[in-house]
């Protein structure tokens, strides 16, 4: 069983920072690779971006040369750093734990509680 914590979220005006953190506590060995997901209210749970073991990561069309995941193993921790935020970034953030095969995700079973990012304009 695993624990996800994500926490830095908040309240930001478009154009600004954030940098989000998610820290796993419990098994992990059977994972290889962690992701970050969005839910906007009526909106489906999409995947971010996510990164795998040896470095492999991906992101969303909608956020890429503005987000960055990167993680820490040994504070069983990965982050998102976010620049350059806009209204439509507006959502709440989970992560997730999972497997990449074959250059697709897999999620586990485990998520967090989710933290809120609002921009505004």
């Amino acid at each position: 069983q695993v624990s996800l914590a994500e926490s830095g979220g908040g309240l930001v005006l478009a154009g600004g920072s954030l940098t989000l953190s998610c820290t796993a506590t419990g098994n992990t060995a059977n994972y290889n690779a962690r992701a970050w997901y969005r839910q906007a209210p009526g909106k489906s749970r999409d995947v971010v971006a996510l990164v795998a073991s040896g470095g492999y990561s991906q992101y969303a069309d909608s956020v890429k040369d503005r987000f960055s995941i990167f993680r820490d193993n040994a504070k069983n921790t990965v982050y998102l750093q976010m620049r350059n935020l806009l209204p439509e970034d507006m959502a709440f953030y989970y992560c997730n734990i999972g497997n990449v095969r074959s250059g697709d995700y897999y999620p586990g079973d485990s998520w967090g509680q989710g933290t809120l990012v609002a921009v505004f304009s």
